[in-house]
C-alpha cells in the first residue's frame, strides 16, 4: 500500500500548517486535523524532529554504529534482546538487519569514552549478545533525506569536445 500523501509531506517538512497541507492536499483544514490526529492516536506518527547539522550548531557529541551479533531466543527470535538495547538513553536507533551481524546500533555519548562504557559495561554484557564491532561516524552527507552541504559549482565551464 503506497503512503498517504499527507505523511510524505510531514516528512519532507514537519512544520507545514495545517492550512497549507490543506491547500497542498485539496482537503479542508478540519480533514487535514482530523487525519493527523488519528496518525498520532494509532501510532503512525511516533514524533517530530529537527535535522540539526552538528558541525554548523556546535554539536560535539559522538555517534557509533555497533554491529552486533545476538544468539537468537527461542519463541521471541531477536525481539526481545533489541527492544532490551533500543531501551538505553544512549540509543539513538536499533535496526534488525540482513548480513554478517543481527543490529544496528547507532549510540551518540559525549565522548569516545562514554561509547567505550556503554559497550563493554552495558551492550556487551547483556546476556545473548556475542559481539559487538563499532565503527565512528566521521561526517554526516545525508540525514532522513536531508542534505547537509549543498555543491558548489566549480568556477570552471565544462570543456565539451
Amino acid at each position: 500500500m503506497p503512503i498517504d500523501p499527507l505523511l510524505t509531506l510531514l516528512r519532507q517538512k514537519a512544520r507545514y500548517t495545517h492550512h497549507e497541507l490543506a491547500d497542498i492536499l485539496s482537503l479542508t483544514q478540519a480533514e487535514v486535523e482530523a487525519k493527523i490526529a488519528e496518525f498520532e492516536a494509532n501510532g503512525t506518527i511516533l514524533g517530530y524532529q529537527t535535522v540539526i547539522d552538528p558541525d554548523l550548531s556546535g554539536n560535539t557529541d559522538v555517534a557509533a554504529f555497533i554491529e552486533v551479533k545476538l544468539t537468537p531466543e527461542r519463541g521471541g527470535g531477536f525481539d526481545r534482546l533489541a527492544m532490551r538495547i533500543a531501551k538505553f538513553d544512549q540509543v539513538e536507533s536499533c535496526h534488525l538487519s540482513s548480513g554478517g551481524f543481527d543490529l544496528l546500533v547507532v549510540v551518540v555519548a559525549e565522548d569516545l569514552r562514554e561509547v567505550a562504557r556503554f559497550v563493554s559495561e552495558k551492550l556487551s554484557t547483556i546476556n545473548g549478545v556475542l559481539s559487538c564491532s563499532t565503527h565512528f561516524r566521521l561526517k554526516t552527507y545525508k540525514q532522513s533525506g536531508f542534505l547537509f552541504e549543498v555543491e558548489e559549482p566549480e568556477g570552471r565551464l565544462p570543456v565539451a569536445p
